[in-house]
């Protein structure tokens, strides 16, 4: 999968930067291209002697050239990569990228990156450990990084512990796997529904939820970076459309949403149904603004069309379908009644009591069910729980493919 494909190795001050001779090796053995981008400290540990007859390109550490005052672009250089790697990433690396400090050519590159950008971080095992550290990591994630854990094992420092960058041919590996899902959904057409839906009772007011469309929205950001067509039917949300192939459909009530899903799944390979729907909707809508009156008010409520049922009855051996289940007790019991209800493949379950997961927050919590498995995942931002799920829809249509080949 990386035959052809342009990276971006970032190095920086560390010890572990001996190992960049070595992955640049591999990368290049692999068939990509690769361009190195050096701190200045990185060449107090590995010099750009050394890696460029490896990559067969000039190092870039500085923004301009001291031989012949050439300007090296940042900004060509993310277009022009498919992915960068930044490894060994140090801790003050790190902080830098997730705070935005531009003080060098290897971060303005990385704040102008395009492509998906990998982070191997490699210091002492306090200095991982450390919540600073912790918490840029985390905003990393938060961003759309993909972090390459550290190893345990022996340290510069003589101690032992997590903290040493992971072997080049892992990482390499990791990014390998990486081309590899995105190639999986590849021109596949994915419906997925986003955000509340809102019931009016008169002009003015309306029956709604809490839903931000945040999970939904990092899921159609993550689909369409792997390639995916993505037919994102959104209830009211203040979110931005995420880029890439995505038509956006704008709804607001359950009925819209239900309309407009009838019309696209036909012609989808999957569909992710994440919105919060409405199950009841107003018997009647009120030309009018309701007056506060002496009386009580009462609204009658019918219920609304079930979208992941009709969804489920015309679904075809080659579709896949993804529900989605927010549950406040007996969750698991719920969560596995309505996979078999609406006949989906699988079903992502989160719980209000988790701390971190359910409406508004960016990170998520969740468990993934179908008919032959529970998968818990911890606490991780909802980027990262995108992959997951993507990661899990990728198996499932590889196999509804196979199928039907069979």
């Amino acid at each position: 999968m990386l035959r052809g494909k342009n990276i971006v190795l970032g190095i920086t001050g560390s010890i572990a930067a001996y190992k960049a001779a070595y992955l640049v090796r591999a990368f290049k053995k692999a068939g990509a291209e690769v361009q190195v981008v050096m701190t200045p400290s990185a060449k107090e540990f590995i010099t750009p002697v050394t890696l460029s007859p490896l990559s067969g390109r000039p190092v870039v550490s500085e923004f301009f050239s001291a031989n012949n005052g050439e300007w090296h672009s940042h900004v060509d250089l993310g277009l022009w990569a498919d992915a960068m790697v930044v490894a060994p990433a140090t801790a003050s690396t790190i902080g830098k990228m997730a705070n935005g400090i531009a003080d060098n050519m290897l971060i303005t590159t990385y704040l102008s990156m395009k492509a998906p950008v990998f982070v191997a971080p490699a210091m002492d095992l306090d200095m991982y450990a450390h919540p600073s550290t912790q918490h840029n990591l985390s905003l990393l994630r938060g961003y759309g990084n993909h972090i390459i854990e550290p190893a345990d094992g022996f340290l510069a420092s003589g101690l032992e512990g997590k903290g040493r960058m992971e072997e080049p041919d892992k990482i390499v590996g990791f990014i390998d796997g990486f081309f590899e899902s995105q190639s999986a959904l590849k021109g596949k057409n994915i419906l997925l529904t986003a955000g509340p839906t809102f019931e009016r009772i008169d002009p003015v007011r309306f029956i709604g939820n809490h839903s931000t469309g945040k999970m939904a929205y990092a899921l159609a950001a993550e689909a369409a970076a792997r390639g995916a067509n993505v037919i994102l039917v959104s209830g009211p949300v203040s979110l931005p459309t995420p880029g890439g192939d995505i038509r956006r459909i704008d709804v607001e009530s359950a009925g819209e949403m239900y309309e407009a899903c009838m019309a696209e799944f036909p012609s989808c390979d999957a569909a992710i149904l994440c919105a919060a729907v409405a199950d009841f909707t107003p018997e009647t809508v009120a030309d009018t603004k309701i007056k506060r009156g002496g009386d009580d008010l009462f609204i009658r409520l019918k219920p609304t069309q079930d979208i992941a049922a009709a969804l489920g009855r015309m679904k075809s051996p080659s579709q896949v379908m993804v529900g989605f289940a927010l549950e406040t007790d007996d969750e698991q019991a719920h969560a596995e009644d309505k996979l078999e209800r609406k006949n989906l493949d699988f079903i992502v379950l989160n719980s209000l009591r988790d701390a971190g997961a359910g409406f508004g927050y960016d990170t998520n919590k969740v468990t993934i069910i179908d008919r032959s498995s529970v998968r818990p995942f911890p606490l991780k931002s909802k980027r990262e729980v995108a992959c997951d799920i993507l990661d899990c829809l990728t198996e499932k249509i590889q196999l509804a493919s196979n199928n039907v080949q069979v």
